[in-house]
């Protein structure tokens, strides 16, 4: 599984332990819903200051999100 799928299923991992709505993650960070629902399902490949957004938006730190996901690049 790549990384964007992988940063993907923690966001909304995240997002519905918040029990946010994608609606009220997009306001809280200022992301398009439609580019966060991409970001969701591993379709986009956010730059960092977008996944600094995401992760105050949720109220984790950076390694919190970024918790559990691997590299399997060879």
């Amino acid at each position: 599984m790549n990384i964007n799928v992988q940063l993907g299923m923690r966001i909304r991992y995240l997002r519905k332990e918040k029990k946010m709505s994608q609606e009220d993650l997009a306001l809280e960070s200022g992301v398009n819903k439609n580019y966060l629902s991409d970001v969701e399902r591993g379709m986009r490949n956010p730059t960092v200051v977008v996944v600094e957004r995401i992760a105050t938006a949720l109220g984790v730190d950076l390694s919190t999100l970024f918790k559990g996901i691997q590299s399997f690049e060879d």
